[in-house]
């Protein structure tokens, strides 16, 4: 499995490049910020919504210290995406978040 770390994912940010992110973390771990643009799918629910994963794109796979978003790109990879584990995970990540509007 591919792997990122929190610093290369955001300098990719910065360097405005478009990226995907795929956020499994639970909704009161959201709720209290995510990467800008993270897309919120909480890892149970990953099965059921793989129509809502473009198969044509690289996404990055983020939870809260990478082992959840390591399970998911486990699960992805298998299904035929093209997937990048953030190492880490959020616990990692020093750049801006975003607070979800309820």
């Amino acid at each position: 499995m591919k792997e990122i770390s929190a610093l290369e994912l955001a300098e990719k940010i910065k360097n405005g490049e478009t990226v995907s992110v795929i956020d499994v973390r639970e909704d009161e771990e959201v709720a209290e910020g995510k990467i800008p643009g993270a897309v919120h799918i909480p890892l149970g629910q990953i099965p059921e919504r793989l129509n809502d994963i473009n198969k044509e794109e690289h996404h990055f796979m983020v939870c809260r210290s990478g082992a959840r978003s390591g399970r998911a790109s486990e699960y992805l990879l298998a299904n035929g995406y093209d997937v990048t584990n953030m190492s880490g995970g959020m616990m990692a990540w020093e750049d801006e978040v975003e607070i979800p509007k309820k």
